[in-house]
């Protein structure tokens, strides 16, 4: 038997009944340690409210929305996404954590399915986004934001936008394994800043320059955020090829990624002993 592997029977229904108990214990030791630190915890969910405060009351009144709309109604959609955006840094500084303080190849070498480590922090960080979710979701209502579509495309659009956090995931539990060093974080934010202020989610494209305008249109956190918008109702703006496919980009976007990064996630966890 080598280390990390349950000797557990062939049966393929028996090792998958035993790899999801495992991913739920790793699930359930992830949300303890949230448990004992509700402070780092509460930040994390007020954050996007402050900023969804700062751009809906202090900038809101410059900025143009498509055919004259309300801006706040306008922003929460983008708002919306560029959480699941930033759901990276959790995800990478939990998982380069565990790396650095060998607490991931303390489970490698214990009967655990080797898939539950990163599965459960895939689950646990899913929770936290749905969580987060519905608080921007209630401090949208609050400051006026509005779905106008219907419950069906609403939860269409919350589908979209978990969808994307679960592609963003992967990113973070890649880029977590090959740093294996939470102090990395800043270079981490360095590159997710600059992707979720150039596109669509604060200012209506047509307002930028034709080059910068298409780069933003075709930034992959851009296509969930018109599509999102479409399906609560709220203004959309953009006459472009991608502007007119957005629900459509928005599932090819994420689950390329997904197709890019889950394997290279799970080739770097399996290669950490080497």
């Amino acid at each position: 038997m080598t280390p990390g592997t349950a000797e557990v029977p062939y049966d393929p229904i028996t090792r998958l009944r035993w790899a999801v108990a495992d991913c739920w214990t790793m699930t359930l030791r992830i949300l303890a340690h949230w448990a004992r630190r509700p402070g780092q915890v509460a930040v994390g969910l007020l954050f996007p409210v402050m900023i969804v405060l700062m751009f809906g009351y202090l900038f809101g009144g410059g900025m143009a929305v498509p055919g004259g709309g309300d801006y706040r109604e306008y922003l929460m959609p983008g708002m919306f996404a560029i959480s699941m955006l930033f759901g990276i840094e959790t995800t990478f500084t939990a998982v380069a954590a565990d790396a650095a303080k060998g607490v991931t190849d303390r489970f490698r070498s214990m009967p655990v399915a080797r898939s539950a480590v990163v599965a459960g922090r895939c689950v646990a960080d899913m929770l936290n986004a749905a969580l987060g979710l519905a608080v921007l979701i209630l401090c949208g209502l609050a400051v006026g934001w509005r779905w106008h579509d219907g419950w069906g495309r609403s939860a269409a659009a919350i589908g979209l936008l978990l969808l994307l956090r679960l592609a963003f995931l992967w990113v973070g539990i890649h880029l977590g394994l090959v740093v294996g060093s939470p102090d990395a974080v800043v270079a981490v934010q360095i590159l997710v800043w600059p992707v979720g202020f150039l596109s669509n989610a604060f200012v209506w494209t047509d307002t930028m320059p034709g080059w910068l305008a298409a780069v933003a249109e075709w930034n992959p956190l851009a296509a969930t955020v018109t599509a999102t918008r479409e399906l609560f109702g709220n203004p959309t703006g953009g006459g472009s090829w991608i502007a007119g496919h957005a629900t459509l980009m928005a599932v090819v976007w994420p689950l390329a990624l997904i197709a890019v990064f889950f394997p290279l996630a799970v080739r770097r966890y399996a290669r950490l002993d080497r």
